[in-house]
């Protein structure tokens, strides 16, 4: 099995910079993603000083969600994680059984991640056209989950052809479709990209969702996704540019046993009935029985012979075999038709 193949949909609780620059807040939401079901919690990082210039501009999702008036290299500095912070966090998640995962945006973060031995690499949405990055990525044998949001399907199409240049192999490609919008309204979100995705580079294709709710999430997996990342939050009203597209902890729980149940429901895509079922057509189908007293000999027809439940005699599939004969029997009344 390679090691991007998933025996069942991996969910990714992304706290991202959800932790408001404090660590006390990023070790509670490891365990509250870890009690709510996720297999991964995912952080951000980054350096504002190698990310952004001095006077780069906040996104109006990021001026709406913030009190203050701090330009995006403040607010990035103040969410940064040091490397002591993220040393905490790997022991916090090893404690709580649950696996760590951060957005690398810059290679010496990237291989700050490698040496502290995280095992996939996640490439943000943004970085898609980032080719150096891509290359060097390309040139490491780790896993990789590759996030589309804002993107032309040529832009990914290069992506995937640079990554898949060097050490990487598709089977540890994963592609992510995403709309980065936060929150994204449910009419921009695009759902049917995830099969599209799918027949269009045969990879592993997720759903990194910023909708409001569990609604989207539940709905891609039914849709063929095979990892679902989703924000998460102590409290959505927090100051901050992803919280109010994030979802506490105990609507994280919801999503991820709906998501369990969808997977169950899916099956293996062969019609066939269940052994349930298969135990319930005598209830609920029907067989041809005598309306009436029927004389050995009369012929059966409409007059005589009536088609109701249960269904252990002769089905009304049979019927035109029946129509015209001769009873063999006396049949009284409710009594299943023999030929």
């Amino acid at each position: 099995m390679s090691k991007a193949d998933f025996p069942k949909t991996l969910i990714i609780a992304e706290v991202g910079v959800n932790h408001n620059g404090d660590i006390n807040i990023a070790k509670k939401l490891v365990k509250q993603a870890a009690l709510a079901g996720a297999d991964i919690v995912k952080f951000q990082s980054f350096n504002a000083d190698a990310l952004v210039t001095s006077n780069a501009p906040k996104a109006q999702y990021q001026v709406e969600s913030s009190s203050d008036n701090d330009s995006n290299y403040q607010m990035l500095k103040k969410l940064e994680l040091s490397q002591d912070d993220h040393i905490t966090l790997i022991n916090e998640c090893k404690s709580h059984n649950i696996e760590f995962l951060s957005t690398a945006f810059d290679v010496n973060n990237l291989n700050f991640l490698i040496e502290l031995n995280m095992s996939r690499i996640k490439i943000p949405s943004g970085e898609i056209t980032n080719l150096p990055f891509l290359e060097y990525i390309a040139s490491l044998d780790v896993p990789v989950i590759l996030s589309t949001g804002m993107s032309e399907i040529n832009e990914i199409k290069d992506a995937v052809n640079i990554l898949l240049s060097d050490k990487l192999k598709k089977t540890d490609l994963s592609i992510l479709h995403c709309t980065s919008q936060y929150p994204a309204p449910f009419k921009e979100i695009n759902l049917k990209a995830i099969p599209a995705l799918k027949n269009l580079f045969d990879v592993n294709i997720g759903y990194s969702d910023h909708t409001l709710g569990i609604e989207a999430a539940v709905a891609a997996v039914a849709l063929g996704a095979k990892i679902i990342e989703k924000h998460i939050t102590l409290d959505a009203n927090f100051d901050g540019p992803d919280h109010k597209a994030s979802i506490t902890p105990s609507e994280f729980h919801k999503m991820v046993l709906a998501i369990r149940n969808i997977e169950q429901g899916l099956g293996d895509g062969h019609k066939t009935p269940s052994i349930e079922e298969i135990k319930m057509r005598s209830v609920a189908r029907r067989s041809i029985i005598a309306s009436k007293k029927i004389e050995k000999g009369e012929t059966l027809s409409f007059e005589n012979i009536s088609i109701m439940r249960p269904g252990s005699g002769i089905s009304p599939m049979e019927i035109n075999k029946v129509i015209g004969t001769k009873a063999i029997k006396v049949f009284h009344k409710n009594e299943y038709i023999e030929l």
